[in-house]
């Protein structure tokens, strides 16, 4: 069942909240930057219109919806400006599991705004939503995403070789992923 009564998850200096319709151009900003677009499945510039329709759509979703991803607003707990998002999908077969993804804005990256926010998510789906296991999909070029799911504990599983076709050209994924009893024995978990 979905999390209907979700507002805000709030961590020492992020917060992870619902999109305001406010956000907008801080949200097409940072999606429209090649840097940050260069992994993701968007292209840069991101259109204005598609900026509008998205945040007007996910105001009507609600996180832990099997087999729909919902993106959650990562903000500065200081300020309230939006920095990124991340986002989650439990499988639609099964939802103990969830897949989940993020992103920063250039200016915010590596200040550790990604993975005070996606530990906040980890913590999220396993405590709230009973989250059994948690996966993450990267480009196998993505050192600073690697980096970021193996501080946070999580495991690599596999190397699809030319598994996506992104922008042009085939790239390789890389499979992580962390358990629920990994995660509540783990570091991370205290944090």
């Amino acid at each position: 069942m979905p999390d209907e009564g979700f507002t805000e998850l709030a961590g020492s200096r992020v917060a992870l909240r619902r999109f305001h319709p406010d956000d907008l151009a801080t949200f097409v900003a940072y999606r429209s930057s090649e840097q940050v677009a260069r992994f993701q499945s968007w292209d840069a510039p991101y259109p204005q219109d598609e900026g509008e329709r998205f945040i007007q759509e996910i105001a009507n979703e609600h996180p832990d919806t099997a087999g729909e991803w919902f993106q959650f607003a990562v903000a500065l707990r200081s300020t309230g400006q939006l920095i990124g998002d991340c986002a989650a999908m439990p499988h639609a077969d099964d939802p103990r599991q969830c897949d989940v993804g993020f992103t920063i804005s250039a200016e915010h990256q590596g200040h550790g705004y990604a993975t005070e926010a996606v530990r906040l998510l980890l913590a999220y789906l396993f405590t709230a939503r009973g989250k059994h296991r948690i996966t993450a999909y990267c480009d196998s070029r993505n050192a600073a995403s690697i980096a970021l799911l193996e501080r946070l504990g999580m495991r690599r599983e596999g190397h699809l070789r030319e598994s996506t076709w992104a922008k042009g050209e085939w790239t390789d994924d890389l499979v992580y992923a962390l358990l629920h009893d990994e995660w509540r024995s783990g570091p991370e978990a205290t944090k």
